[in-house]
C-alpha cells in the first residue's frame, strides 16, 4: 500500500506543477499586441491563479495529512539520496546514462529525475519543488549566513513586493520550510523555479554550469 500512497502523493505534486505550467503556456500564446485578447488574458490569469492557489493549498494540506497518518514520506522516495562515496558513484553512473541539461532551457511539462551540483549527485526526484528544495539545502550547507540573509535581499522580492524568501510563511502563497527559520515560495512553475535557482547561484557566486539537470524519460513515468 505504501507504493500506491506515494504514487498518489507524487501525482498530486505533479498536477500542481502542470497547472502552473499550463497557465504560463496559455499566457504566452496570447497576442499581447491585441488589446482585446490581452484584456481577456489578464481576466483569465486572475481567475485561474486564484483557483490554482486554492487547489495548491488544499492538495498541500491533504498531502501533509496523508503523510502524517500513513508515515509515507515523499522525501523517502528519492532513490539517489545515499551520499556515501559508494552511493554517490552509483548515482553518477545512473545519471551519466542520461542527457544533461542546463539553466537556459525551457522545462514546461518536463519532469526532473536528478541533478549534479558540485559534490552532490541526486537521482529519483519526481518534482521540481523537490529539486529546488535540495538545491536550497545544499546552499544552506555551503553558506548558512548568506542564505539567512535572502529574505532581506531585494533581488528576491518582485516589483509587486512579493517575496521569494521570508521569515513569515503567511507572506507566501505556498511556503516551503527551510533551515534557520527561512521559508521559500514554491507555488511556481518549473521555469520560474529554474529562474529562482539561477538567481540563487548568481547570488552565491556559483557558476551556473556547475548545476546539471537530468530529466525523467517517458519510460520512467510508471516507476
Amino acid at each position: 500500500m505504501s507504493d500506491r500512497i506515494r504514487s498518489i502523493l507524487e501525482q498530486l505534486e505533479q498536477t500542481r506543477e502542470d497547472l502552473l505550467a499550463l497557465s504560463d503556456d496559455i499566457w504566452l500564446s496570447i497576442d499581447h499586441n491585441d488589446a482585446q485578447a490581452l484584456e481577456a488574458g489578464v481576466a483569465f490569469k486572475k481567475d485561474y491563479n486564484a483557483k490554482v492557489a486554492a487547489f495548491d493549498q488544499m492538495t498541500g494540506e491533504l498531502s501533509a495529512l496523508v503523510q502524517q497518518f500513513t508515515a509515507v514520506q515523499l522525501d523517502d522516495a528519492d532513490a539517489g539520496h545515499d551520499q556515501t562515496p559508494h552511493g554517490r558513484e552509483r548515482v553518477i553512473r545512473d545519471l551519466d546514462q542520461r542527457e544533461e541539461h542546463g539553466l537556459d532551457e525551457d522545462y514546461t511539462f518536463k519532469r526532473p529525475y536528478g541533478f549534479r551540483f558540485g559534490e552532490q549527485a541526486q537521482s529519483g526526484i519526481n518534482t521540481w519543488r523537490r529539486l529546488y528544495e535540495l538545491i536550497c539545502l545544499d546552499l544552506v550547507q555551503r553558506d548558512p549566513e548568506r542564505f539567512g540573509r535572502l529574505p532581506d535581499d531585494p533581488r528576491f522580492t518582485t516589483r509587486r513586493g512579493n517575496p521569494s524568501f521570508t521569515r513569515d510563511p503567511q507572506a507566501l502563497r505556498s511556503a516551503m520550510t527551510l533551515p534557520g527559520g527561512i521559508y521559500a515560495e514554491v507555488n511556481l512553475s518549473a521555469n520560474h523555479l529554474r529562474d529562482q535557482i539561477t538567481g540563487l547561484l548568481d547570488t552565491f557566486g556559483i557558476e551556473r554550469q556547475s548545476l546539471r539537470i537530468y530529466l525523467r524519460q517517458d519510460r520512467d513515468a510508471d516507476q
